[in-house]
């Protein structure tokens, strides 16, 4: 998905309800000792169904790239047109971005993640039953639109709870927990005949699907709606007239956030990151079967060590990179990541590749969380939900573009140019992180004090 999605807010409008709902959580006593902030049952239970809509999330994404050999297979495709898939991801981030601030100044925060859920269950159901190549395409823009909404508006949530950094860590965690559980259910279906039933797959994902749009009915059922309208100053005023100011708000926000400069830099951090991320994730199978001389009915797990590292880090790493410095850490992460990478590729074995996408997963999963993090403290609070909508759509251009470029150079030279490109990608990561202000001495930050 994110994502592990492209992961993408001036103070002239504010979006109703998310802001409001993340503050129902009961902060501690400024004066006390440092203590964890207390939530309430139904903060608590909109931060779940959060993290469970980034699960669903994570099982699509983490279970492409083992089954990305087998659509090659049985649609008699090459890695060029494969990447028409990826396109596909971009292309829903793309049309979410421009939709997304103007639906925001109509509908509530509940009524926006129940499209993104309900979008995402129309594409699982399009993919169960081995569809032409096209509407697998068409899919795969649809569960991506669906992603996109509730990436979006899950995570401008979740940042604004007391704490966010750990809840943060924990629903992105939680994308790479599905990211882990994927490849292994995918590749257990997609082998377990000798004429492949990939496509049974997505039942499971449709089930998930399902489940995840009726938890965000009952977790967020209070914004399930239109979003609340501002005092009117002339009773008289025409619904066309309340229509025309709801969208000069929405063209305020959008200009607003295009002229941040942070809105760039961290678009440009995502638009490395995820580009290593999803081209590592869509292509180290057809490597390792390909160069490497793996079997593919075994390789297919390899991505789950990748995702399972992920999901570690991002557990195990949420509170030391934030009590030790986050643009330290994040940067120290990132020099081990390109040894890790370089090792992959010098060391023709497939067991220590494995081990090493496995360690890199795990210093690479704070990675998206963290930016979320510094992008709460630097985008001023009424722009979170466009400014994030716009980094994800810059991530999800690399998340696209990379794996598909990857793909073109593949059907020429061969997957062996998957290795270069990778550590390429994680070298810009690092830099563009560099580039990234401090948030600290931003008034922004005192969201994140507990």
């Amino acid at each position: 998905m994110a994502t592990q999605t492209v992961e993408v807010q001036t103070e002239l409008v504010e979006l109703p309800e998310p802001r409001n709902e993340a503050r129902t959580a009961i902060e501690p006593d400024n004066d006390a000792a440092p203590a964890a902030p207390k939530y309430d049952g139904a903060t608590l239970l909109k931060l779940i169904s959060a993290g469970f809509s980034f699960f669903v999330a994570g099982v699509n994404d983490g279970s492409t790239g083992a089954l990305i050999p087998y659509f090659m297979r049985q649609y008699d495709i090459n890695t060029t047109l494969v990447s028409i898939l990826f396109a596909a991801n971009f292309l829903g981030w793309l049309f979410t971005a421009i939709v997304n601030t103007h639906l925001s100044q109509y509908l509530d925060l509940g009524a926006m993640l129940a499209i993104g859920a309900a979008c995402q269950v129309i594409g699982y159901a399009l993919r169960a039953w081995g569809p032409p190549f096209g509407l697998l395409a068409f899919s795969f823009w649809c569960v991506t639109v669906g992603q996109a909404f509730q990436d979006t508006h899950a995570n401008t949530f979740v940042a604004k709870v007391p704490g966010a950094h750990r809840w943060l860590g924990f629903i992105h965690a939680m994308y790479m927990a599905g990211c882990l559980v994927g490849p292994f259910v995918a590749t257990a279906v997609a082998s377990a005949t000798v004429v492949s039933r990939w496509y049974l797959f997505y039942t499971f994902p449709l089930g998930l699907g399902v489940a995840n749009l009726a938890l965000v009915f009952v977790a967020f059922r209070t914004s399930i709606g239109r979003a609340p309208r501002a005092a009117a100053s002339d009773d008289t005023t025409s619904g066309r007239e309340q229509a025309t100011s709801r969208n000069k708000d929405a063209s305020n926000l959008i200009k607003t956030a295009v002229r941040t400069p942070s809105v760039w830099l961290l678009s440009l951090f995502f638009f490395f990151f995820l580009g290593a991320a999803i081209t590592t994730g869509g292509w180290l199978v057809e490597y390792l079967v390909v160069v490497r001389g793996g079997d593919l009915a075994q390789m297919g797990y390899v991505p789950a060590g990748y995702n399972g590292g992920c999901f570690l880090g991002r557990l195990l790493l949420a509170e030391p990179t934030q009590r030790l410095g986050e643009r330290r850490m994040v940067l120290i992460y990132c020099v081990l990541c390109i040894g890790l990478q370089l090792l992959f590729w010098l060391v023709p074995n497939i067991i220590a590749a494995s081990i090493a996408v496995s360690v890199l997963g795990f210093f690479s999963g704070p990675f998206f969380a963290t930016g979320i993090s510094v992008a709460s403290k630097l985008f001023p609070p009424a722009i979170h939900a466009t400014a994030l909508a716009f980094v994800f759509v810059i991530g999800q251009i690399g998340g696209s573009v990379f794996p598909i470029t990857t793909g073109i150079l593949a059907t020429r030279i061969g997957v062996t140019v998957l290795q270069p490109v990778l550590v390429a990608l994680f070298a810009a990561t690092a830099l563009t992180w560099l580039c990234i202000p401090s948030p600290k001495s931003t008034a922004n930050a005192a969201l994140h004090q507990e």
